[in-house]
C-alpha cells in the first residue's frame, strides 16, 4: 500500500512538471489577452509556467471596481509583487494598510498575511507576479532583507541621464531569490536602451507609457502601454523607443 501511494505521488510529479509549460520569451500583448469576469472583479491571465530560477512563475492582471475586494485577506507560500496601473489600490500587510497609486508596487513575503481593496470611486487595475523558486525557500533571508514592503511611485525620485532618466525601485534579496531588482526606465525619442546583450538573470519589462520594440534572439516584438515582455536567462535582448516623444518601462530582474 505504501508503495503504491508512493508511485502514485511520483507519477503526479511528473504529470504536473511535463504539463508545466517553459515560458517563452515574447512580449504578452494587453489587447489580446481574453478578459474574465469574476464575482467582485475582472481578471486577465497574462503568463503562467516555469523558467530557469522558479518552479512555477504567474502573472495575471486584476481590474476592480470602486468599493470592491477581489478577496478576503489571506496568505500563501509563494511570494507576490504588486505593481498598480491604473486607479487606487489600498493594501493591507500584516496588520498594515496603505493607498497606493499608479506606479507604485508592494512585495509580500511567503506566509504574510494581505489584502486589498478599492476604496475610491473609480476602478483600479493591478499587475500580480506571483512566483515559487526551485531552490529552497529562505524566510530568514527575506525577513533579514526587511520583509514584505510597499514603495510609493511619488516617493520614487526620477535621475536624469542622457538617454531619458530611471527611477530606482529597490534591489534586495527576498524569500524567493538571491536578488531582486526593479527600477523604471524612461527612454528618449528614437532611442536603443542599450546594444543586445544577456545576463544571467531572467527579466520582465512592462511598458508603462507609449510603446516601443524589443529585439529578442535576434527577432524584432512590438510593445506598447500595458503589455508585458518575458525576457529568460541569457537570452539575448534589447529596446528601442519607437514613439513620438520619451516612453516609460518597468524593467526588473531576479535571481
Amino acid at each position: 500500500m505504501i508503495l503504491r501511494s508512493i508511485f502514485l505521488f511520483i507519477c503526479l510529479l511528473q504529470t504536473y512538471f511535463c504539463l508545466a509549460q517553459t515560458i517563452a520569451s515574447k512580449t504578452y500583448v494587453w489587447k489580446d489577452i481574453p478578459v474574465v469576469k469574476k464575482v467582485t472583479s475582472e481578471q486577465r491571465a497574462i503568463l503562467d509556467g516555469t523558467s530557469t530560477d522558479f518552479s512555477h512563475l504567474e502573472v495575471h492582471a486584476t481590474s476592480l471596481p470602486a468599493h470592491q475586494k477581489p478577496h478576503p485577506a489571506h496568505k500563501h507560500d509563494d511570494e507576490e509583487l504588486i505593481i498598480i496601473k491604473e486607479g487606487q489600490l489600498t493594501v493591507t500587510i500584516e496588520g498594515k494598510t496603505k493607498t497606493l497609486g499608479p506606479g507604485s508596487v508592494a512585495l509580500i513575503m511567503p506566509g504574510d498575511e494581505h489584502g486589498f481593496a478599492n476604496n475610491g470611486d473609480a476602478s483600479a487595475t493591478y499587475y500580480v507576479m506571483r512566483y515559487t523558486s526551485k531552490e529552497p525557500v529562505d524566510l530568514e533571508r527575506g525577513r533579514k532583507a526587511g520583509g514584505s514592503f510597499w514603495i510609493d511611485w511619488n516617493d520614487v525620485a526620477f535621475k536624469s541621464h542622457d538617454k531619458g532618466g530611471i527611477r530606482r525601485m529597490f534591489d534586495r534579496a527576498t524569500a524567493m531569490t538571491k536578488r531582486f531588482e526593479m527600477h523604471v526606465t524612461t527612454l528618449n525619442q528614437g532611442l536603443w536602451s542599450h546594444p543586445p546583450h544577456t545576463h544571467k538573470a531572467a527579466e520582465i519589462l512592462l511598458m508603462k507609457e507609449d510603446s516601443s520594440q524589443e529585439s529578442i534572439d535576434g527577432k524584432l516584438f512590438t510593445a506598447t502601454t500595458g503589455d508585458l515582455i518575458f525576457l529568460e536567462s541569457n537570452v539575448p535582448h534589447a529596446l528601442q523607443n519607437t514613439s513620438k516623444g520619451s516612453c516609460t518601462y518597468f524593467a526588473f530582474q531576479f535571481e
